[in-house]
């Protein structure tokens, strides 16, 4: 896939998972995410030292992007995810490597399927948006 970002990302996924969900999956997946971060021998090095402020703004941003309350754009504006992800460089490997992490977070914070599926392909299509180098 390219790396010039033409693929476009969806506004909202269908169904509606955070009407089904509720918002505590949502904060599962961002801390199991970070956690899994916290501890990846070379996904570590993009992320800042403290982790909580990361975990408020992926866990906001899925309940948004998911269907629920907009308090992340009410506090940090659009999301722009490719303008936010672009001082990071994201080659095929760190792609690969946030996906396993999220892959393990979905698992972690117990999310079944079909969920999990839906939420993957999201993750997955997104992760390949944010690809700024070959």
């Amino acid at each position: 896939m390219p790396v010039s970002g033409a693929v476009p990302i969806p506004q909202q996924p269908s169904p509606n998972l955070y009407a089904l969900l509720g918002p505590e999956p949502f904060w599962r997946i961002a801390r199991a995410f970070y956690a899994r971060i916290d501890m990846h021998p070379t996904m570590r090095g993009m992320f800042p030292a403290e982790l909580e402020e990361p975990i408020r703004n992926q866990a906001e941003f899925l309940i948004q992007y998911f269907g629920g309350p907009t308090a992340y754009s009410d506090r940090k504006g659009h999301p722009r995810l490719r303008m936010r992800h672009m001082p990071f460089a994201i080659d095929l490997a760190a792609r690969n490597g946030w996906v396993e992490c999220m892959r393990g977070a979905l698992q972690d914070a117990g999310i079944e399927q079909p969920h999990r599926e839906a939420m993957m392909a999201y993750f997955e299509r997104t992760a390949t948006f944010l690809m700024n180098r070959e």
